[in-house]
């Protein structure tokens, strides 16, 4: 079972940048990809960013094309997301998860239900 910490959340003011990272306990293998979601009170669980375990093939929600990038270190067994031009629509609590193909692909999960495993989230708020 892969275990997942995130981190690098905070406050920070409309235009800002924030980048957080979503570590594994151990070695992520090439049958996982990693996805980012957010969610707010009230709200299901939105998908942000994924990348495949190559980091070839990335996927974005409409609401940060542009402005965040996803990226992965396999030898920190760390993913990325930095996040640049934050509005304060992007408040929220930022999950990383962990999607388990069984076979080596480059297809990159959307969807919650995809997803086994998760981290306890990190909060980002951006306030003036």
């Amino acid at each position: 079972q892969v275990r997942l910490v995130e981190s690098g959340g905070g406050l920070v003011q409309p235009g800002g940048s924030l980048r957080l990272a979503c570590a594994a306990s151990e070695f992520i293998p090439d049958d996982h990809a990693i996805g980012w979601f957010r969610q707010t009170p009230g709200k299901e669980r939105e998908f942000v960013a994924g990348i495949s375990w190559t980091g070839i093939s990335t996927k974005y929600g409409d609401s940060v094309k542009d402005r965040f990038t996803i990226n992965r270190d396999n030898l920190k067994n760390t993913v990325y997301l930095q996040m640049n031009s934050l509005k304060p629509e992007d408040t929220a609590v930022y999950y990383c998860g962990a999607h388990e193909l069984g076979q080596v692909s480059e297809y990159v999960a959307p969807y919650v239900y995809e997803y086994a495993y998760w981290g306890q989230g990190t909060q980002v708020t951006v306030s003036s």
